[in-house]
């Protein structure tokens, strides 16, 4: 992953997502549902920041049946630190 500035990397690191890769990562939520209760977030803003999270190749989403016929998506984080190097 690569980053044009510090701000571009504050921009997707925001507090929220990395504690949303920090719960990930220790609880492993079984869906993004659950992940939202865990964090007592909104689930569509957690949707969203899971999504960009997915985008840049931080959390896998896998798409599985729950309950019936209900599809859930199960959140995985990738990595167990980020390092950011910055050039001076």
């Amino acid at each position: 992953m690569y980053f044009t500035s510090l701000e571009a990397a504050r921009a997707l690191l925001t507090r929220n997502r990395l504690a949303l890769l920090r719960a990930v990562r220790a609880r492993r939520p079984r869906s993004i549902y659950e992940l939202a209760r865990t964090l007592n977030r909104d689930l569509k803003n957690v949707q969203e920041d899971v999504r960009m999270l997915e985008e840049y190749g931080l959390l896998r989403l896998t798409r599985g049946r729950g309950g019936g016929k209900r599809v859930i998506t199960v959140p995985e984080a990738l990595f167990g630190e980020i390092t950011l190097k910055i050039a001076i």
